[in-house]
């Protein structure tokens, strides 16, 4: 009925205030634990098998010290594919962009500028490479896969035409002395301590911020995202930034860990990120994942790949494990989905 002139107005209820979405069905803290549990029982599993195979060389201070450095670089690299992927999107472009900053940072130009100069150039070259990524995705017609693609081949290209296909050795004192046992602090290096910082940040961005839950939200259900009012495009763009900062970041490790710079460095480095992601817990279509899942799949695979190597095994063979591995992380996601 029209209310009487004289009489109050009916008032229309307000709008509920705007929340994120429900981005898919989430995994309850138990079952990320039972998978976290069952990654650590692999681990512990080549552990067993490299006590076995090779006691005197894999049951050393020096070798759990090899593996935990070798999985430094390409973990800081894995956090940010981390990102991108429970975001909804990839990228394959992680291990050109390593190698583009890691040579545009030895240059002579930029080492005479000394160690801020050289981590300064690599963290930029990432997130430039980055910025070009989300800007062609978030805000262009190109999906992921082709944007991060090209941005592979021609981050790859650029690093060859800057290098000449030559090692570009650094001559600059600071830099070179991180990577040294003077540098370790309590016996740990340097680059292990960098990674453990960026996991432990990653997993609170993730986990604790608005930032995470709207990087869940647009990976799971982009268009209700966007209908709850998060900017999903530029969530999108911010997202490539922070795998280009992580590229720049390992670039500068890299760096300090071999003392040069080369167009070769991040080779298949998108291959190990995302397979450490999918057997770590996350899921290829977004909306699902941890940190602490991705942490234990690099650890997987650093370990696999030194007891290959004390084994004499070679690379092809680890390739095809590497393959089989993921083939098998893949198939038990789409199993539990159907359950």
């Amino acid at each position: 009925m029209l209310s009487s002139p004289g009489s109050d107005a009916v008032k229309e209820p307000a709008p509920p205030p705007t929340q994120l979405p429900p981005a898919r069905r989430g995994i309850s803290a138990p079952r990320i634990g039972v998978r976290h549990l069952s990654l650590l029982g692999v681990l512990a599993a080549l552990v067993a098998v490299g006590a076995i195979t090779r006691p005197e060389q894999f049951l050393t201070g020096d070798n759990l010290q090899l593996i935990l450095t070798q999985s430094s670089v390409i973990g800081v690299v894995t956090v940010g594919v981390t990102f991108v992927i429970i975001g909804g999107g990839i990228d394959l472009s992680v291990g050109a962009i390593v190698a583009l900053a890691s040579v545009w940072a030895t240059t002579v130009a930029t080492q005479e500028y000394g160690l801020g100069g050289v981590l300064l150039c690599a963290l930029c070259v990432g997130l430039g490479c980055g910025l070009v990524n989300g800007v062609l995705i978030a805000y262009g017609p190109m999906v992921p896969f082709i944007a991060t693609l090209a941005m592979l081949a021609s981050a790859r290209g650029l690093a060859l035409l800057i290098s000449d296909g030559k090692t570009q050795v650094v001559t600059v004192d600071s830099v070179l002395g991180l990577g040294v046992s003077d540098s370790y602090v309590l016996g740990v290096p340097p680059l292990v301590l960098v990674f453990a910082a960026v996991a432990v940040l990653g997993w609170l961005v993730l986990g604790r911020t608005t930032f995470g839950r709207r990087t869940v939200a647009v990976g799971g259900n982009a268009e209700a995202s966007r209908l709850a009012g998060i900017a999903v495009r530029r969530q999108r763009l911010l997202l490539y930034l922070l795998s280009g900062l992580c590229c720049g970041i390992a670039a500068f490790m890299l760096i300090v860990l071999t003392g040069s710079g080369q167009n070769t460095n991040g080779n298949l480095y998108e291959l190990d990120a995302i397979a450490a992601a999918i057997i770590g817990g996350t899921l290829l279509s977004g909306g699902r994942g941890t940190i602490t899942g991705s942490v234990l799949g690099v650890l997987v695979f650093t370990t696999i790949t030194n007891l290959f190597a004390l084994n004499n095994l070679q690379s092809d063979v680890q390739q095809i494990a590497k393959g089989a591995i993921i083939v098998a992380a893949v198939l038990v996601q789409k199993g539990r989905k159907t359950q």
